[in-house]
């Protein structure tokens, strides 16, 4: 999701006008393909001190876009933007930090970085955060803390974070238990399109586990699930066909079909 969100960032510099700026006709040269010009007129400004310019080219040394990939180029220019308050350099130097990418492994450094960018509100390092607290990496395993961390993504749509607060009302991690609010997580993220949320929205309706049972419902957001988890998935593909296989066996074919039908016109409302 991050590295999306910096692509579109170079999509907007590259949008503006030419005469807006060296930083935008050097994002434009970039995406057309022009690595030397890019260059020439990126790096002189990140070696000046702007953070938009450092970022960039974090990115491009990240995604070997123009250069060759090198994760330490990439770290270093990242950190500078980084020491500067930069939330989305502070959150790619927490991220290579846990991978060990340009850097040794160091999670409590990864837990540093994630929380200078999660109090500036970034929703992807809190969410970053809230893991990390769960399983105990660089610091004491903590659910209350993960809990307040996964919230503060999940209230700002972050899909995986409502999938991930689910399974903690689920279980009575650090939250109370509750399955009606787990319920609720998970259609936020299912609405999205998050596969785990969908599987875990469709368990909840074939069981009537914090919802009215409903094997419409059921089978509707499991095979929506295994619709995404093909692509990514084989285990939990595996597992939202034979949920959904063992529900339509003792569904009608007039049930069946319904449900179907239901996928369908979410996925059309999805794709607008």
């Amino acid at each position: 999701m991050r590295l999306l969100k910096l692509l579109l960032i170079m999509f907007v510099y590259a949008a503006a006008p030419a005469a807006a700026g060296p930083l935008e006709d050097g994002v434009a040269a970039h995406l057309k393909g022009d690595s030397a010009k890019a260059l020439h007129l990126i790096r002189p400004l990140a070696e000046q001190g702007s953070t938009d310019a450092q970022v960039v080219l974090g990115q491009m040394y990240y995604q070997g876009q123009g250069v060759a990939q090198d994760y330490a180029m990439a770290m270093s220019w990242y950190r500078k933007a980084a020491e500067q308050g930069d939330s989305d350099a502070q959150y790619m130097v927490g991220r290579m930090y846990r991978s060990g990418q340009g850097v040794a492994q160091d999670y409590a450094m990864a837990m540093s970085w994630y929380r200078k960018a999660a109090e500036q509100g970034d929703s992807d390092a809190q969410y970053m955060l809230g893991r990390m607290y769960q399983s105990g990496e660089g610091v004491a395993q903590d659910y209350a803390a993960a809990a307040v961390w996964n919230r503060k993504a999940a209230e700002q749509g972050h899909a995986e974070a409502q999938h991930l607060l689910g399974l903690m009302y689920s279980h009575g991690y650090g939250v109370p238990e509750d399955f009606s609010a787990a319920a609720s997580w998970y259609r936020r993220a299912a609405e999205q399109g998050d596969p785990d949320g969908q599987f875990m929205l469709g368990c909840a309706y074939q069981s009537g586990t914090g919802v009215l049972q409903d094997d419409v419902q059921a089978h509707k957001w499991l095979a929506l699930a295994a619709s995404r988890f093909a692509a990514i998935d084989n285990k939990k593909l595996g597992e939202a066909l034979k949920n959904r296989d063992a529900l339509a066996a003792k569904m009608t074919p007039g049930q069946i079909a319904e449900a179907q039908k239901l996928a369908r016109e979410w996925k059309r409302k999805s794709e607008r």
